[in-house]
């Protein structure tokens, strides 16, 4: 069914029902109609004004895709919007071939009318935002990379929009029918979860306590979307580590382990932060000094988990055991061992950075090591805001080169190596191979990285706007996430080790070029240095709130329309710290001679995403200078899939595609890949070059104009990223233990 007829559709059912209802009968049932009439009116006048945009948006959104496949923030807005409309139909024939039955429950029906109204009305105003960014940014660009104008105006907008029509009785309606029953016993969960939050010190406690409070919200759709909208609003990080942490209590992770692939190795693993050496990819003979983690507080172990399906060689070894913590311990050690793996998998687990450990994600990985044959190594770094940038990464950084230089302990040859994570996991997947190749040390065969966060500012773009709606990532949410793990005021990557003298001249060098890498443009971020204030709007749907709006900011809206308002208003602060412009934090803003030292990547993505914008946008940077990438992007599902796996078969068909991407590259053929050449990979779909210019790329000024000296770029950042290579004398050196 296509755009038009979808819409012709929707006014010959409204308008059906409208002759019907209108004149009804007084009382109750005749209240009941009354609102029926109302909403399916109002319904009629958003479509007629939304048929006009949404057509815009189709004959020119393929523009915004890359290599072909139809996916972008401007096609997500228009497909929710025609899923909403889509249920609007099937809502209103439903009314029209039961309306005369005396089972008919008008009340009822009219609040869900009442409820997809508001919805549609609230699309409405996304798509008048979505307008703006496509009139004010560059050809091809998704996002608009400013943090004041356009920016500051969306994140206004989402602090006084009413939301809670999308946690209602609408929740989860663009997603596939499969898992929308999760979604609600997720969101009930979490309003019955943040009511008891401050009555108990422990999770369980609170838990338990939720459990007996949650009847009301099943019951009552309108006031959970209420208390949800509140919730996602007001409260602060550290409810969220709370909730999200439920699923790692020990009742709910034995369910999980029951229901799981069964292991033959699950070691928790305590890293000591000892430093160590690795050879260098462009001479074996000369080395590299790894430091352990150091940011904030100190050196401290690594906590890391092995997972294989098969007992391997060395995994039950004295040098692992020693190492190895009491909970996690391997299954079935007696059995015979199998040889070494060719092939090591690395993950790195999502979590906004603030949440969820390995155990998390060891469902998944449980049936990732049988179906791919090879052992995992899931690192559990630490967490914001305890723990902000650069923490993770550099735990994230150390862990992988460990497993390079201990691989006989992994049950695992050496051969060939790939990192993989979703959301936050994704983000690191891409940073530590980019600190991997700036220290010249070897690089992994390749990046399978599920629905990442590429680009952690506050900048807009379409598909950001769906936060507006999205259950798993609201803005406010999303905002309180990465504002922790970019809590930190002075921040720099433990440097590595310089031996001999001999090597100042290229060190320098190196010094030189990560100055150009990045630390020119958090400088010139620093001369910006506003925050973004202002005042919440007035009450939802009201004069005032209309008033306000209006003298806020510059209007955003037609005149003679307005979005609804709401009585939750969220705290909403734009961050405007340069760490966030990072390269190693937001690999979107890298330059391209960073870019070019990644391994091939895999991005998998979903359409309906509010992060689907970072992957296409990635893709792009990559595939326009030329390096090797594909995009694949699944249909109907929240971000975050892999966790849910095993919850439909639409969620395992997707993870599914994550691991044929883990198996191509370890079964790509060619030669090793190094730091400076790369082999192209068959991308998806048939090229068509989407213009970037200075919307993918940092500014040129910054880059390759700035000219700092040497020391003051040392006391700009004291030693971030790659300070140069330890080199030693070639019977000093060490070399891979494979």
């Amino acid at each position: 069914m296509d755009t038009k007829a979808v819409f012709t559709t929707l006014y010959s059912v409204c308008e059906e029902n409208v002759a019907f209802f209108s004149g009804g009968p007084k009382g109750p049932q005749g209240d009941a109609a009354r609102r029926l009439v109302e909403a399916l009116t109002l319904i009629q006048d958003h479509a007629r004004s939304l048929e006009p945009v949404i057509s815009g948006f189709t004959a020119i959104y393929h523009h915004f895709d890359f290599d072909q496949i139809p996916a972008n923030g401007y096609r997500s807005l228009v497909k929710v919007v025609r899923c909403c409309l889509l249920h609007i139909i099937h809502k209103g024939r439903y009314i029209a071939s039961n309306r005369r039955s005396i089972f008919f429950r008008a009340a009822h029906n009219a609040g869900e009318m009442e409820a997809y109204c508001s919805a549609l009305c609230q699309l409405r105003a996304l798509l008048y935002l979505a307008q703006r960014l496509l009139h004010d940014n560059s050809h091809g660009n998704l996002f608009f990379q400013e943090e004041s104008g356009l920016s500051q105006s969306f994140v206004r907008e989402y602090a006084s929009m009413h939301k809670g029509c999308f946690y209602g009785r609408c929740l989860g309606f663009q997603f596939t029918p499969a898992i929308r029953p999760f979604l609600q016993t997720i969101a009930i969960g979490l309003v019955s979860f943040g009511e008891n939050y401050k009555k108990h010190q422990s999770g369980i406690g609170v838990a338990a306590s939720s459990f007996f409070t949650s009847g009301k919200y099943a019951i009552d759709p309108e006031l959970r979307g209420s208390e949800f909208e509140r919730i996602t609003q007001n409260l602060d990080v550290h409810f969220w580590k709370s909730f999200w942490n439920i699923t790692e209590t020990e009742l709910l992770s034995s369910l999980a382990s029951m229901t799981s692939t069964q292991v033959r190795v699950n070691r928790a693993l305590s890293v000591p932060p000892v430093p160590f050496d690795l050879p260098l990819v462009s001479d074996p003979n000369l080395s590299v000094t790894v430091a352990p983690p150091v940011a904030h507080s100190g050196p401290g172990p690594v906590q890391m988990r092995l997972i294989s399906h098969e007992l391997r060689e060395g995994q039950d070894s004295e040098e692992l055991l020693a190492i190895s913590r009491s909970e996690g311990l391997s299954l079935g050690l007696k059995t015979k061992r199998s040889p070494r793996s060719p092939c090591l998998l690395v993950h790195f687990h999502g979590g906004g950075f603030v949440a969820q450990t390995s155990k998390s994600h060891e469902p998944y990985l449980r049936s990732w090591s049988q179906d791919l044959a090879v052992p995992i190594l899931s690192v559990d770094y630490s967490l914001a805001p305890e723990a902000p940038f650069p923490r993770a990464l550099e735990e994230c950084f150390y862990a992988y080169c460990w497993a390079l230089k201990n691989c006989h302990l992994l049950g695992w040859t050496g051969e060939r190596v790939c990192l993989a994570g979703d959301s936050a996991g994704g983000n690191l997947c891409v940073t530590v191979s980019m600190r991997a190749a700036s220290h010249g040390m070897r690089i992994p065969d390749g990046i399978v990285a599920a629905y990442p966060a590429t680009l952690l500012t506050a900048y807009a773009s379409p598909s950001r706007l769906l936060t507006l709606m999205d259950p798993l990532l609201p803005l406010s949410v999303l905002s309180r996430c990465l504002s922790a793990y970019a809590e930190c005021r002075a921040f720099c990557l433990q440097p590595l080790s310089v031996s001999t003298l001999s090597m100042v001249r290229r060190d320098t060098a190196l010094l030189l070029r990560d100055f150009k890498q990045g630390a020119s443009n958090w400088f010139h971020s620093l001369l910006d240095s506003n925050r973004v204030s202002w005042s919440p709007l007035s009450k939802r749907n009201s004069a005032s709130a209309r008033n306000n709006s209006e003298m806020s900011c510059s209007r955003e809206f037609p005149e003679g329309f307005e979005p609804l308002r709401s009585e939750q208003l969220a705290e909403m602060r734009m961050q405007s710290s340069p760490i966030v412009r990072n390269p190693y934090m937001s690999p979107l803003l890298a330059p391209d001679s960073m870019l070019r030292g990644l391994p091939p990547v895999h991005i998998v993505a979903c359409a309906l995403d509010p992060m689907l914008d970072d992957s296409v946008m990635f893709a792009k940077r990559l595939r326009n200078i030329d390096q090797p990438v594909t995009l694949r992007v699944v249909e109907d599902l929240p971000h975050g899939f892999l966790s849910l796996s095993q919850l439909s078969r639409e969620t395992r068909e997707a993870a599914n595609v994550c691991v044929e991407r883990i198996r191509e590259v370890f079964t790509q053929q060619g030669p090793p890949l190094t730091t400076q050449k790369h082999r192209k990979l068959e991308r998806t779909g048939q090229g068509v070059n989407v213009a970037l210019e200075e919307a993918t790329r940092l500014p040129r000024g910054t880059i390759q104009e700035e000219q700092l000296s040497l020391q003051g770029r040392s006391e700009i950042f004291e030693g971030h990223s790659s300070v140069g290579a330890n080199r030693q004398n070639s019977a000093e050196s060490r070399k891979i233990n494979a």
